[in-house]
């Protein structure tokens, strides 16, 4: 568990600097350049999900079983899942109203998507997984929305198209993801 542990406080740490630390950030950014930075950030972010995912499968080799979820809590994370796959489509869609409502749209998405798989996965190593995830968006998206605020920041208009467009890549990319790859790289089939 400890190697769980240890990938999620990197993984989440790099991800809440610029929530946490946006000054030191920015100075470093001043210090040695846009690109050095993305990719030292990456390169950390990595090592982060390779100790989550690496930490996940040892803890999935005991499991600490701490409720077991109804059998219709999968449901539920299938369409929080499918929510958030449209938040985080909308994230990289320009211009769409959902960015304009939300501001962070790919946070949003994260939380659902987290809380979604928190409702069928009772087990200590998913809690951990997904509360820090969920804890973290929160935390982010609540941050993210008063630095909006302070700053009198305004989302541009979108328009109904571009909001489809992220709702079509959204749940398409959520269907691929459920029907053909949780299997194989997450080892659970959700649809049997």
């Amino acid at each position: 568990m400890s190697i769980l542990i240890a990938g999620l406080f990197v993984f989440l740490g790099s991800h809440s600097i610029g929530i946490a630390a946006d000054d030191w950030r920015a100075r470093q950014v001043a210090r040695i350049g846009l690109r050095p930075w993305k990719l030292a950030y990456s390169a950390v972010s990595l090592v982060g999900l390779a100790l989550i995912i690496w930490g996940y499968g040892l803890a999935r080799a005991t499991p600490v079983v701490l409720w077991q979820a109804p059998a219709a809590s999968r449901h539920v994370a299938a369409l929080f899942s499918v929510i958030g796959f449209v938040l985080i489509a909308a994230a990289y869609v320009p211009r769409t109203n959902i960015r304009r409502v939300l501001g962070h749209p790919m946070t949003a998405g994260v939380a659902l998507w987290a809380l979604g798989h928190l409702a069928v996965n009772g087990r200590l190593n998913a809690v951990l997984l997904f509360g820090s995830f969920l804890a973290w968006a929160i935390a982010t998206f609540v941050t993210r929305r008063r630095r909006d605020h302070a700053r009198a920041v305004v989302y541009p208009p979108g328009s109904v198209a571009r909001d489809g467009l992220a709702v079509v890549i959204g749940a398409a990319a959520a269907m691929v993801f459920a029907f053909y790859l949780h299997g194989p790289l997450i080892g659970i089939r959700p649809f049997g």
